[in-house]
Order: structure tokens, then C-alpha cells, then sequence
């Protein structure tokens, strides 16, 4: 069936752009929305993830071939628990209802639709023609959206007259209920509604319009029916999406660059949830909720959190923070992968997968890049821990040893591996970047110092190697084919074989058209890879390539066939809109083409990559460091000038050489 797919998704991208990448499908609006504007090219479908504190809901749409819409809705109450309550625990029901097969117009159904256009921007609007019969005619639009804050999804219809003659149109009321196996809930039944809001019958004149509703809800039991204001729950979303639109914003003369990012901060920050364990952000993928990894949130996500500065995204960083450290201990037993079912369980059954490491990575830059000194406080002895865990835990060449990786036995990963000792070496040094700030003994932080420089010689000596004629690194010990992740050590600072690296990644074996393969010759690709060599590749100085790369794969995952989030993985999991890859994308821009590095609670060093095809480009109204400031860089008769403004004031202002790094204090 998944090459079944993978061949009809083949063939219609040939038909429709007459090679892979040669035409989009959808297109960006000013609002900076995106459509499809559907006239050729059909049947095509497509899925998209989009999630609320209560509730999360994998649309599975598309438009057939003769025009009419398509659309299955996968609901997820991550709080609703099911039995065995483990990491899947989540309740999940797909639902066909569509409450437009219960209007009528004209004493007929409402039928012979045309879908017109389908936008997207935190929610999907779809707009549609209605044939109905003796020339009357009719637009539909729907807007779909979860709520932002309570376990529902809700649909707006809008039903226009567009035509000459009067319609009567009949909406019925409608209620149907599920009451789900008690057996199967760890809090018994749970109670499913779908209902549709604003019944009414009425004759509409040319140029009028009905609205009505609809809604599916999940409750425990006990629990009251909502009764929604469907309008302010709308209004609540936007309002959302456009707090996330409204900072961070990226400006550069590439549009697709631009949207591609402002979506990732959708994707990102949206699938958190709010568990009795406290916020928890959640891959999703109709898999992965009410639970924290160490991979997803602790080193992928939780980074880029303070930069954006979205306070239940912030909240959610520190949480998982505090879930890891409640399994710290005196024997330096290794923690869990994930903390599931809202808190109350733990999964590790692929080993230790590096965790700690990533643990400490993802902390150290969280809390540094956070700049509050009394949560730098609260997380220093969780940092202290995993750094210690991954030093007890050196081999006899003086790599970190683990027995996976965060791909969990998929593919080789040896009994050392590159990411695990790269994670562990960038989190020594933020580790001695945030412990000055903090002031803790001279001793600690020489320590750190040393270990740093001792591994990164160790790394080169155990892991440099040519790899397939290619001075680049291998993954493990005995590795002798390309794997994606030679990719980690540059985005740590590391580029002593970049020039090998960057020729590997995106040599033909291991760059495609859906990104960098996990391991040559092998048809897998996981986006979180790609996203990581893209920032890598700005980070050391190839900008030119990383950008060319960066608006190819920009590109493909905005406007192409799957849209418009970054993905998990091919064949895995049908390219699921899991959301920390999102979070990977945002710091793509922030640590890549922006390159900054928290070096303290207030302060950070910045290497702007900007290309030769763009004379400015601009990261505006950064959350960061408990600060809101803008980077700007402009190109002016052959030097790059940089500006760092906060709050109306300047607080740099120069002209700088190409890679030069520029130092930033904000107090």
C-alpha cells in the first residue's frame, strides 16, 4: 500500500509540473496564507496535523475527481486514556460525518459541489460552488479548526445565494452521541458528541447567507457538555496563530522562505497539551501525546521556545525539564527516553539512546537562551547530572558509548555514536556558558572546559574517516557507508571536515528530491536529519549551498504535494506533521542563517550568513534572553552591516566581514 502511494504521489507530481519540482500546487496569498486553487490536476489529497491544549485532529482531505470534497476527520483526546495505558494511550476515533449531508436546498440534498480553493494558516478554509438545479446557484465556504483550549474540533458553514431566485434551505438540528467501552478507559466511558449548532429553516434571497456549525467533543464522564460559542472559539485561534505570526517574524527577499518559517511556528508551538502531569508538548502523529521525549522536546523543540517567546511553549520546556530530572539518582542509572501518560510512566525500550546528552544539550540551551536566572537556577543540577551520566559513561577511546540512537535501532548506530558525543559536547560548553552567569566554582567549569577540548579531540581521532571516498566522519566504529547524521557535528561547532560533509550530504548518495537519506542506498528519509544539515551547513559557512538547499526544501514542503509542515518520515509513518521537526525548521533561521549562540543569561554571539542573491535580510521581535530585540543585516556597497535594536534603541551598530561573529550583551 506505501508503495502504491509513493507511485500514484510519483506520477501526478509528473503530470501536473512535468518533472519532480518544477510546479507547485499551491501558491502563497498576502495574508500569508496558502491556496490551492484547485482547476486541474485532480483527484489529489493530502493530510495536516493541527492541535489545541485539549485536543489534536489529522485532517485527511483532498478533492476527487469529479470536483467534490473529500474529508476524514482523525480525532485525538490525548487526555481521554485508554487501556493499556501507554505511549498510544490516547483516545482516537475517525469520523466521515460531514454535517452538509443533512442540509437541503430546495427539498433536494446539497450536492454536485465544486471545490473552488483550499486555504491554509492554522486552520482550512474551503471554498466551494454548489450545482442545484433550474440555474440556481450557491457558494459554500467551511472553516475548519480545533479549539484552542477545550477537547473539540468545530467547522463554520457559510451558504450564499449566488444566484437570482430565492433558496429554502432547511438545516436540521442534529445530535448523535457515543458512548465508548468502559472497559477500555482508564477513567471508564468516555462520551463522544458531534451536533450541529444554528438549525434553521429559511428562505434565502439572492446575495444572503446562513451560517451554521458543527462539532465533535469528547468529555469524560461526569464531565459537562460544552456549550460553544463557535464564533469566539474562531476568533480564539486566529488570535493564536497570530501571536505566533506576530513574533520572530523573518524577512528576507525569499517569500517561501519567509512562510515556510512562519508556519513551522505554527506546527511548532501549537501541539501542546494539557495534561495533569502539566504542559507537555507532543510529537502527535496520532501516536505521540501527553508524553515528552528527549529527542522531540528536550533537544529538538525546547531550544527555540524562549526565541519565540509563546509563555505555554516556555512553560511546556520547563516542565519536561523537571519530569527528566525527577529520575536523576546517586548511582547514575540512566533516565527514561520518554515520561508518558501525562506523567505517570516511562518508556525506554530502545536502551540508553544518548538521553542524557540530549538532556543536557537541550537544557543548558533552553535555559541559557530563556535568560531567567531563577529557572537557570532550578535546571543547573539536571545539567550537572546528565553531563556527569555521559562522563561516567566514556569508553576507552573517550567517545560517549549508548546502545541506540534517537532512531532507535532502525538503522545501525554502533555502540558509540557521532550524535550522542556531539550533543554532549555542545552541552559542556553552553554548560560553562551558563554556569558563570550563575556563578558556580571556578573547578566545576575548568572541568567542563577540559572535558570539552579532550572530547572533541577523541571524536576526531574515533569518528573522522573517509566514508565512501569522503573525509567526513563515520557514525560508529566500522561504519563504512554514508549516514545523514555526519551531519551533527557542524552544527555544534565542529567543522573540521566540513568541506567533506557538505560534499557527502549532498552528493546523489544521500541528498533526493524529498531531502538527505538516513543511510546511502537505503529509500528511508527522515526530515529531522535534513533539517539538521541544513542549519549545520549556514553554521560553518557554506551559505550559498545552504540556501540553495534550504529554498529547494522550503519549497517542496509549503507548496508542493504535502503540505505545509515539515515531516517525520518516509516510509515511516506517512510523512506525519510530527511538530518538533518544525521547531528543527525555526532554528534552521535562528542558529543557521542567523547563527546565534547564547553565551550567558543576557548576552550571545551572532554569525549572520547572509547570500549573495539577497542585499538584507532581518529576524524581528525575538523573544529571547528575557529580552525583545531585532537583528538586522543589509548588504551596502560591498560590506554587511549589522544592527541589534530593543526597544527603540541601538544597541549595535557596525560593519562587519563575511563569517566575522559579533558579539551581543543585552543588559
Amino acid at each position: 500500500m506505501k508503495k502504491l502511494f509513493l507511485f500514484v504521489f510519483l506520477f501526478w507530481t509528473l503530470v501536473c509540473g512535468g518533472t519532480l519540482s518544477a510546479q507547485n500546487r499551491w501558491s502563497i496569498n498576502p495574508d500569508g496564507s496558502i491556496s490551492w486553487d484547485v482547476k486541474d490536476c485532480i483527484p489529489h489529497y493530502d493530510h495536516i496535523e493541527m492541535s489545541g491544549l485539549k485536543v489534536s485532529t489529522v485532517l485527511r482531505y483532498g478533492v476527487n475527481a469529479d470536483g467534490s470534497f473529500e474529508l476524514n476527520k482523525s480525532m485525538v483526546w490525548p487526555m481521554l486514556r485508554t487501556i493499556p495505558n501507554n505511549t498510544h494511550a490516547s483516545l482516537m476515533r475517525r469520523f466521515a460525518w460531514n454535517a452538509t449531508d443533512m442540509v437541503s436546498v430546495n427539498g433536494q440534498s446539497l450536492s454536485g459541489e465544486k471545490v473552488n480553493k483550499i486555504t491554509l494558516d492554522g486552520k482550512m478554509t474551503v471554498e466551494s460552488t454548489i450545482g442545484l438545479s433550474r440555474n440556481a446557484k450557491a457558494e459554500l465556504t467551511r472553516i475548519i479548526f480545533p479549539a484552542v483550549a477545550k477537547p473539540a474540533i468545530y467547522e463554520k458553514y457559510i451558504l450564499r445565494n449566488t444566484g437570482s431566485s430565492p433558496l429554502m434551505v432547511e438545516v436540521p438540528e442534529s445530535r448523535a452521541m457515543i458512548n465508548t467501552d468502559p472497559e477500555k478507559g482508564v477513567d471508564g466511558s468516555y462520551k463522544l458528541v458531534s451536533e450541529i449548532i444554528g438549525a434553521a429553516t429559511k428562505l434565502l434571497q439572492p446575495k444572503e447567507e446562513l451560517v451554521f456549525y458543527a462539532a465533535i467533543t469528547g468529555y469524560k464522564n461526569g464531565e459537562a457538555e460544552l456549550k460553544p460559542d463557535v464564533e469566539k472559539e474562531l476568533q480564539e485561534r486566529k488570535e493564536l496563530i497570530a501571536g505566533f505570526w506576530d513574533n520572530l517574524i523573518l524577512e528576507t527577499p525569499d517569500p517561501v522562505v519567509n512562510t515556510m518559517f512562519a508556519f513551522a511556528k505554527i506546527r511548532g508551538a501549537e501541539s501542546i497539551y494539557d495534561t495533569k502531569g502539566g504542559l507537555m508538548h507532543g510529537p502527535g502523529g496520532e501516536s505521540y501525546y501527553a508524553a515528552i521525549w528527549a529527542n522531540d522536546q528536550a533537544e529538538y523543540i525546547n531550544p527555540f521556545f524562549p526565541y519565540l517567546g509563546y509563555e505555554a511553549g516556555n512553560g511546556s520546556a520547563l516542565n519536561s525539564f523537571k519530569h527528566f530530572a525527577r529520575f536523576m539518582n546517586p548511582e547514575y542509572k540512566k533516565i527514561p527516553s520518554s515520561i508518558i501518560a501525562e506523567g505517570i510512566d516511562v518508556w525506554g525500550g530502545a536502551g540508553d539512546r544518548g538521553d542524557a546528552a540530549m538532556v543536557a544539550y537541550g537544557a543548558s540551551r533552553y535555559a541559557l537562551a530563556r535568560g531567567d536566572k531563577a529557572e537557570a537556577e532550578e535546571l543547573w543540577p539536571l545539567i550537572e547530572w546528565c553531563l556527569e551520566y555521559c562522563h561516567r559513561n566514556l569508553n576507552d577511546k573517550g567517545v560517549v558509548a549508548s546502545d541506540s540512537d534517537e532512531l532507535e535501532g532502525r538503522f545501525p548506530a554502533g555502540k558509540a555514536n557521532l550524535c550522542t558525543s556531539s550533543l554532549y559536547y555542545d552541552a559542556l560548553r553552553s554548560a560553562v556558558y551558563l554556569g558563570k552567569d550563575l556563578k558556580k566554582p571556578f573547578s566545576v567549569l575548568s572541568a567542563y572546559e577540559k572535558q570539552a577540548r579532550d572530547l572533541r579531540e577523541n571524536m576526531e581521532n574515533y569518528f573522522g574517516a573517509k566514508v565512501e571516498g569522503f573525509d567526513t566522519y563515520q557514525y560508529y566504529e566500522g561504519n563504512d557507508i554514508l549516514r545523514s547524521w555526519i551531519c551533527i557535528p557542524l552544527t555544534v561547532g565542529i567543522f573540521d571536515r566540513k568541506e567533506g560533509t557538505i560534499n557527502a550530504l549532498f552528493s546523489p548518495r544521500l541528498w533526493t528530491e524529498n531531502g538527505l537519506l538516513t543511510q546511502a542506498g537505503s529509500e528511508t528519509f527522515w526530515d529531522r536529519s535534513t533539517l539538521y544539515a541544513l542549519r549545520g551547513v549556514y553554521a560553518c559557512g557554506a551559505t550559498e549551498k545552504a540556501t540553495e538547499y534550504l529554498k529547494f526544501y522550503s519549497n517542496q514542503r509549503l507548496l508542493g504535494e504535502h503540505v505545509p509542515y515539515a515531516i517525520e518520515a518516509w516510509p515511516e509513518g506517512s510523512q506525519r506533521h510530527l511538530s518538533a521537526e518544525s521547531g528543527l525548521y525555526g532554528r534552521i533561521i535562528t542558529e543557521g542563517m542567523f547563527g546565534i549562540r547564547p553565551t550567558g543569561l543576557k548576552s550571545f554571539t551572532f554569525t549572520p550568513r547572509l547570500p549573495s542573491e539577497w542585499n538584507s535580510m532581518n529576524l524581528r521581535k525575538i523573544k529571547a534572553f528575557d529580552t525583545t530585540f531585532d537583528i538586522e543585516v543589509l548588504r551596502e556597497n560591498g560590506k554587511q552591516l549589522v544592527t541589534v535594536k530593543s526597544e527603540g534603541k541601538t544597541l549595535l551598530h557596525k560593519a562587519i566581514k563575511e563569517g566575522e561573529i559579533v558579539s551581543v550583551k543585552l543588559d
